[in-house]
């Protein structure tokens, strides 16, 4: 007659089975925003590398050159960008080759 012994049966308290479930639930969307996160990234910084290559072309149609420094285009093209947060390396060739662009996020990273 085991329903009457006095041994206790070692079980999950009530209010674990919940916490580990919203802990594996939280961690799942902790991962899914910094993936957004990162892609959201990267797709600034192929919109931002896209709009430098549209501004080089556009002045090398309009003057038949290639700006000599990404200055011009701000000067001249209006580009703007959060300087703080990307930086381009701009890397002329001559004033008929098109310049090297590069886009790069400040502190490493992509």
């Amino acid at each position: 007659m085991n329903r009457f012994s006095d041994r206790k049966t070692h079980s999950v308290p009530g209010f674990l089975l919940p916490l580990i479930l919203f802990l594996v639930i939280f961690v799942f969307a902790f991962q899914g925003i910094v993936s957004i996160s990162d892609t959201t990234a990267e797709k600034e910084m192929e919109g931002l590398e896209q709009t430098v290559y549209r501004d080089i072309v556009h002045c090398y149609a309009s003057e038949g050159y290639y700006p000599m420094d990404i200055e011009y285009l701000k000067e001249h093209y209006g580009l703007v960008w959060n300087e703080e947060r990307y930086w381009i390396d701009y890397q002329p060739i001559g004033s008929n080759l098109m310049p090297d662009v590069t886009v790069v996020k400040h502190g490493g990273g992509k």
